[in-house]
């Protein structure tokens, strides 16, 4: 069951901070990755490459965590994610998490060189519970 996100919980995440992803490995150690982020609706989104260690640990088990931190003030988000591999999706939600956290020129000239030659997966966070610590 979705959780509901307070405004100060909202207004902290619409900040471009970097949150730190929390996956399962296949033994059951975690695997920890910087990403960055955006708060969409009630959701979470992020992206990745497929090839990634992240993405592989999120077909076999989607809950994950993710904390978003700054300083000792930190949010901490549980969930799972649903992993979007259609490719128009993918490229599109990389070239905006880009805009959010290198700007417009920035984002579309990275766009152009690196993202447009990857496979990407948009990753949709539905967050269940919520840590907050101010």
């Amino acid at each position: 069951m979705a959780a509901t996100l307070s405004e100060k919980v909202r207004a902290f995440l619409q900040e471009p901070r970097f949150g730190v992803l929390g996956t399962a490995r296949e033994d059951g150690a975690p695997q920890l990755t910087v990403m960055w982020y955006d708060l969409d609706g009630d959701e979470i989104l992020m992206n990745t490459t497929v090839d990634r260690a992240k993405a592989a640990n999120l077909r076999r088990d989607p809950r994950v965590a993710l904390c978003v931190e700054d300083g000792y003030r930190y949010v901490t988000l549980y969930g799972s994610v649903r992993m979007i591999d259609d490719q128009a999706t993918a490229q599109a939600d990389i070239h905006r998490l880009a805009v959010r956290y290198w700007g417009k020129e920035e984002a579309d000239r990275t766009a152009a060189e690196r993202f447009s030659k990857q496979r990407r997966l948009t990753l949709r966070m539905t967050v269940e519970r919520v840590v907050e610590h101010w």
